[in-house]
């Protein structure tokens, strides 16, 4: 008898440690989405929080985005300098990936040599993610990376030390130092266009409507309809960046 009882003891106790193992291992899952999820909304509700949609199926690799930004922008012509840019990722049939972007995309892509031995291969336009909870406006130690009342990560030339850390802490790369200026430089989404009411010149240009942007606040703007009619993802959502750059068709072979 005293045995049966130290048995379902036993028993019992490994049911409460794999309940409790269980949603902690859920929970662990979870706690990263939260934030992305409450990304799409702006802390207090008032007034415009922009975000950005790109749909990879649409994308054909004009370069027009790429080539557009650094007019508008005034970026370096430097091919090492990009505030917006697209990758084209090739997935072989060995299951290895080439990922390549000639100044950018600007200039197009090159062909492939051998088409036979593809299995895949699609265009990823990629810009500053301007996160909700951005390692880069954390790390900077004078206060010049910032984010807007609007929600778009911006850089304060006035403050910019150029130390760099805002560089290193960026995990989509997005960020550069000017060559001339000595200040870090970044996507603005075109905050200039903006508060004029003109869409990012990047999205201007983009012949297939491949990429979009929207007030997140809005219920009714083109980005909220777009991440309603589709299964989006943001880049590494991991880092709980709350990154408000939602991708659609977004395959698992990008980083």
């Amino acid at each position: 008898m005293g045995n049966k009882r130290i048995d379902s003891s036993r028993r019992q106790f490994v049911k409460t440690a794999i309940a409790t193992a269980g949603t902690l291992a859920v929970g662990s899952f979870i706690e990263p989405f939260k934030f992305m999820l409450f990304a799409t909304e702006k802390p207090n509700g008032e007034g415009p929080w922009w975000g950005i949609g790109i749909d990879i199926s649409k994308c054909i690799g004009c370069g027009l985005c790429a080539k557009s930004c650094k007019k508008e922008n005034d970026v370096p012509k430097d091919p090492f300098y990009f505030r917006s840019w697209v990758e084209q990722y090739t997935v072989l049939n060995d299951e290895s990936i080439k990922v390549v972007s000639p100044n950018g995309g600007i200039d197009g892509f090159p062909g492939n040599e051998d088409e036979e031995n593809i299995f895949k291969t699609f265009f990823v336009p990629k810009m500053c993610n301007h996160c909700a909870k951005s390692p880069c406006t954390q790390v900077c130690p004078v206060g010049a990376t910032f984010e807007s009342p609007e929600g778009i990560a911006l850089v304060d030339e006035k403050y910019c030390i150029g130390c760099g850390y805002c560089i290193q802490a960026c995990p989509y790369g997005c960020r550069y130092l000017h060559p001339e200026k000595g200040t870090v430089d970044k996507c603005t989404l075109c905050y200039h266009r903006l508060k004029e009411g003109l869409a990012p010149a990047c999205m201007e240009v983009c012949p297939s409507g491949a990429r979009i942007y929207g007030d997140l606040n809005d219920k009714n703007s083109e980005l909220v309809m777009f991440m309603k009619e589709n299964n989006y993802q943001v880049l590494k959502p991991h880092l709980n960046t709350g990154s408000k750059l939602y991708y659609n068709a977004l395959s698992s072979e990008v980083r």
